[in-house]
């Protein structure tokens, strides 16, 4: 062997760990130099969640359902409208003179029914209950618009996260990729051609991952953008909306971007995750006794219950009181006719009761029995829901904690073992590509089980919430994943 060809040998290995080595540098430098994003277009899940408030037309339809409910419950106690009679009674057919007989009068009457017991009250206040669910329907809506746009949001924020995990390892991929071409290419190198081919594929698979990803964060953005509705247009991109009409664009909502932290959203009765033993279901109905859906569920029954004494009232008589005046006029020799007063009163008589009001009142309690199961329905599913997402919390809650305390470092000394091998001619080019991608995913599957966390503590806030803001009202901490991006 050549003289010369002896220090290009030995210097070739170090020229390989030197790239490799300051390949980091280089990730930090572009990703220091990428150019921060306008704050006018990053939104937080609590904007996401507060614009889907704001602008959901079934709370606007709910709250004229209330009106009108409530309008029905005034009109319903009162009286019904007064019947008056206009006539002329008994007059002579053969002449049609007023004043030819002694009956013939003018007769004007008046006459006002009277509902069968407290069935005016009952019918009211059957209705204020009625209406009274209404409020809790809203904000059983409210805590659900909550859960569905905070889960898009962080379905979006998942996705985002993800391509800028992939999108920072890409640069190391193509270097891997040089240095194995570089080194098949040189008789000197140790690298073979199916590594070449390797790393080329891994770089494709790359692509086509970050394909997926592009997608699936479009495809959730269009779904978040779909509650949003343009209210970041009008409340928080004021200034880009001008800037965009100014130079002739369209303001697109799913054109926005999210912040870079994760929101920490605290539990609701946090001591109920202490173990994995199931909870008592006492304490459970106990501490899902103020959910909004639950207490509009009650107020359906109290409804249903009224409408039991409205149908008992059947059994009572509707009344009736009418009265007439007859204007009678002189008779054929002048002599004055006193005019006639009449009153009466009229009442129902309920006296087959069997199939009309036996029947209406077993109705009654057959619904407000209905209703009662619905109730009882609506508990089971919170509790086995409850049951579900608290198996899933506490899996991910242990994941989580390998993951941050072994799995990921783990991930990085045998990255960073297999490159000193290699460098060293002690170990293989396919063994590095495998550590580094496993590295790769065991980030992106760290950064899942964050976000699926915290979606599943959404669900299992809303069981307990008394109030749509519960939920998240206690979100004061966040983690900052692009702190994370750069180690």
């Amino acid at each position: 062997m050549s003289i010369y060809m002896k220090p290009l040998i030995a210097a070739f290995p170090m020229r390989l760990l030197l790239g490799l080595v300051i390949l980091p540098m280089t990730i930090l430098s572009v990703q220091a130099d990428e150019p921060p994003q306008k704050a006018s277009k990053i939104i937080d899940m609590t904007m996401a969640i507060k614009a889907a408030k704001l602008k959901d037309p079934w709370l606007v339809g709910n709250k004229h359902s209330q009106d009108s409910v409530e309008s029905l419950s005034i009109a319903a106690g009162s009286l019904p409208d007064p019947f008056i009679s206009l006539g002329i009674n008994n007059l002579a057919a053969d002449s049609l003179n007023f004043g030819q007989e002694p009956m013939t009068n003018a007769r004007i009457g008046i006459s006002q029914m009277f509902p069968a017991g407290d069935s005016l009250s009952i019918k009211q206040r059957q209705l204020e209950l009625k209406a009274g669910q209404f409020p809790f329907q809203r904000e059983d809506r409210r805590a659900k618009i909550t859960v569905t746009v905070g889960s898009l949001w962080l379905n979006v924020y998942n996705a985002q996260e993800s391509i800028r995990i992939i999108e920072k390892n890409i640069p190391l991929f193509e270097q891997l990729v040089d240095i194995a071409q570089s080194s098949y290419s040189t008789a000197i190198g140790k690298s073979r051609q199916q590594d070449v081919i390797r790393a080329q594929l891994e770089l494709t698979r790359l692509d086509d991952h970050l394909a997926i990803l592009h997608q699936r964060r479009e495809m959730f953005q269009e779904q978040l953008s779909e509650w949003l509705n343009g209210y970041f247009l009008d409340k928080y991109l004021k200034n880009q909306k001008r800037e965009d009409q100014e130079s002739g664009s369209q303001n697109i909502p799913s054109a926005f971007l999210l912040t870079r932290k994760l929101p920490d959203i605290a539990l609701l009765n946090a001591q109920l995750y202490t173990s994995a033993a199931p909870i008592e279901q006492g304490l459970l109905f106990s501490k899902i006794s103020g959910h909004p859906a639950l207490r509009a569920i009650e107020q359906k029954i109290k409804t249903s219950q009224a409408g039991i004494d409205l149908a008992k009232q059947k059994y009572k008589p509707a009344w009736g009181i009418n009265a007439g005046y007859g204007y009678r006029s002189s008779d054929r020799l002048g002599i004055g006719r006193s005019d006639l007063f009449s009153v009466g009163v009229t009442f129902s008589v309920p006296l087959f009761t069997a199939n009309r009001q036996d029947k209406q009142v077993l109705s009654a309690l057959s619904k407000t029995s209905a209703v009662k199961t619905e109730k009882w329905q609506f508990l089971r599913k919170m509790m086995a829901s409850f049951e579900t997402a608290k198996a899933q919390l506490l899996r991910l809650n242990e994941r989580q904690k390998i993951f941050q305390s072994r799995l990921l470092p783990q991930m990085s000394e045998q990255a960073e073992a297999s490159l000193t091998a290699y460098t060293n001619d002690d170990g293989d080019f396919a063994e590095v590509m495998r550590a580094r991608i496993a590295e790769m995913n065991a980030e992106v599957n760290a950064l899942n089980i964050d976000v699926e966390r915290q979606k599943t503590i959404l669900q299992l806030n809303y069981i307990f919430m008394a109030n749509a803001d519960d939920i998240i009202a206690k979100d004061h901490r966040a983690k900052d994943h692009h702190a994370g991006d750069l180690k």
